[in-house]
């Protein structure tokens, strides 16, 4: 399934490890706190798992939005590379 993770954490240390956790999961940054990726359902809940240690008690917010590949075809994007 397609996925996408977004993030708000005011932590620049927090922050980093967030990214760095997504990358090792293979997921491809598409902004500065978003990504993409395919996961299955047990590597998304280890990811969440994993996120939700890093973050802790700090102040942020992380969300992990399935998207079907139905939907997922149907995305517009305009990109000057």
């Amino acid at each position: 399934m397609h996925l996408l993770v977004f993030y708000d954490i005011s932590s620049d240390r927090i922050r980093g490890k967030v990214a760095c956790i997504c990358e090792d999961y293979g997921l491809d940054r598409i902004q500065l706190s978003a990504f993409y990726g395919r996961l299955s359902r047990n590597h998304r809940e280890e990811l969440m798992l994993r996120l939700s240690t890093v973050l802790g008690e700090e102040s942020g917010r992380i969300q992990l939005v399935p998207v079907s590949t139905e939907t997922w075809a149907q995305r517009l994007e305009i990109a000057n590379d």
